[in-house]
């Protein structure tokens, strides 16, 4: 019996109850990896991604965390320290935001996205690095078409995922030595409760439309998002460092935003 090749690593996801984030989750656990299952408001949808890890043989532990709040931050890190004792895989999903235009939003809108959607990734990785030393650790975040395109009412999440665009550049020259390696992706579409925000995803066809102007023929799935995240974390990946990857489908290529107004 051929032993999962992520056997032995742990894998922290968050935001892993629901969407992309359990995808990935149950992808690396899937593969061999141990997990911890990152959650801010819904315990439920974590306690069932922890679940099905642990019906593939594998150790989970739910933590609840508001990523963007740094006291939080710590304990989660605390929580793995004791658990595990080591870690192997950062996957900085979790994501949150304000959708309304610039001239609306507030500063406690605007702190709040860029907390928790970018400011997390730099000190989740201070926290990281001591627990990955000598084991080749990934880093992946999950970013966004905003963060280089303008999207409708997108302003302040837009700018956040820029932000942690560029964080991973710089986290990727400066974790080298340390053996780490740090990536970021960038889905396309993916139909989740996180579209429901987005006030044309209102419209019931809309995700037809959309799935027929992208290349590939359909939308992106979860699954595709975890698969790439499973790749940038094995050696075949050691290259690839400080990148942004496209999972779209290719709708990128056609050099129209995939929730213009006029989808």
């Amino acid at each position: 019996m051929t032993t999962p090749r992520y056997a032995g690593r742990i894998a922290l996801v968050t935001g892993a109850g629901r969407g992309i984030g359990r995808a990935i989750a149950l992808r690396l656990a899937a593969e061999g990896a141990d997990l911890v299952v990152d959650f801010f408001r819904n315990r439920q949808p974590a306690e069932e991604t922890a679940e099905a890890a642990r019906a593939l043989g594998r150790r989970a532990l739910v933590v609840r965390a508001n990523v963007g709040d740094l006291p939080a931050l710590e304990a989660m890190f605390q929580a793995v320290r004791q658990e595990y004792g080591a870690l192997d895989f950062l996957i900085s999903n979790a994501a949150s935001g304000y959708n309304r235009p610039a001239l609306e939003q507030t500063v406690k809108g605007w702190d709040w996205t860029m907390n928790i959607n970018a400011r997390s990734l730099l000190f989740a990785a201070q926290q990281a690095v001591p627990l990955m030393q000598g084991r080749g650790g990934r880093m992946v975040a999950i970013s966004s078409p905003g963060a280089g395109r303008v999207l409708p009412e997108y302003v302040v999440v837009g700018a956040s995922k820029a932000a942690l665009e560029a964080l991973v550049r710089y986290l990727s020259v400066e974790l080298s030595p340390h053996g780490i390696v740090v990536n970021a992706i960038s889905p396309g579409v993916v139909p989740t409760e996180a579209l429901q925000h987005f006030a044309l995803t209102r419209d019931g066809a809309i995700f037809e439309r959309l799935a027929a102007r992208t290349p590939a023929g359909r939308l992106v799935s979860p699954e595709d998002v975890a698969g790439v995240v499973a790749f940038l974390c094995s050696p075949e990946a050691e290259m690839i460092r400080g990148q942004v990857l496209a999972v779209d489908g290719g709708a990128s290529l056609l050099g129209t935003s995939i929730l213009d107004r006029d989808a």
